[in-house]
């Protein structure tokens, strides 16, 4: 799975001989987030040209509640550098590629695995484009704010040009959502401030596939984790 993985991102790169996203040559003027026509529950983007393109595979948390239904509890994933596919034919399905192998993976490998597994390798061939897509990963902080609760964290620290920039990141405060277009399988689209960090001001997670959980549980059942993948959209950083 590992290796698939970051097998897709070399692919990625080399198929179009696309330059590293990780040295920034990649222009995203051309990339425009479509939103569905008549959608009234996202916000629009607060720019014309976003400042990172991304898409992310990885799993959303749910616990079953006293009522028989399942609630989130958070989201943990690892985000890859889609800048240099905006051009390419490849872009508009990615998320849909990457779920694929995702799904395919062996039960006992997990997100972290995978997020553990792409570091090792952006440590050891960094330069080399294999891992130089890998652009962060994504997961729920307790809410710096209110100091209860958890909100979604995207964080850039360890990766790329931003690697060691304490304020490479984004907290995420929703702002909107819809349901999917492609249906109720798939987690809904959302639109987010940035409430702290440097990353964005704004974030919006679309083309979403999968990542839902099954219509009921039985109270006291364990937490699981469902698979998803997504593009996320980061606009406003003041890196």
């Amino acid at each position: 799975m590992f290796a698939a993985v970051l097998t897709l991102a070399l692919a990625c790169q080399s198929a179009f001989a696309a330059p590293s996203p990780a040295a920034k040559t990649c222009s995203l003027a051309n990339a425009k987030l479509a939103l569905p026509a008549g959608q009234t529950g996202l916000l629009a983007p607060i720019a014309a040209v976003p400042s990172f393109v991304s898409f992310a595979i990885g799993v959303q948390n749910y616990t079953c509640s006293s009522a028989g239904k399942y609630t989130a509890t958070g989201a943990v994933a690892e985000v890859y550098d889609a800048s240099c596919l905006v051009d390419t034919p490849l872009f508009n399905n990615v998320q849909d590629i990457a779920y694929g192998i995702w799904k395919a993976a062996p039960a006992p490998i997990t997100a972290q695995d995978v997020i553990a597994a792409g570091a090792k390798l952006g440590q050891t061939f960094l330069g080399r484009g294999i891992a130089s897509m890998i652009l962060g990963q994504h997961y729920f902080v307790t809410n710096p704010t209110t100091g209860t609760g958890v909100v979604p964290k995207w964080d850039f620290t360890s990766s790329g040009k931003t690697a060691g920039n304490k304020d490479a990141f984004v907290i995420g405060a929703k702002t909107g959502g819809i349901p999917s277009p492609k249906g109720a399988t798939h987690v809904d689209w959302l639109s987010l401030s940035g409430s702290s960090g440097k990353a964005a001001a704004q974030v919006f997670r679309t083309d979403t596939v999968s990542g839902q959980p099954p219509a009921s549980c039985t109270p006291g059942t364990p937490d699981i984790s469902v698979k998803y993948a997504c593009k996320y959209w980061f606009y406003g950083s003041s890196l």
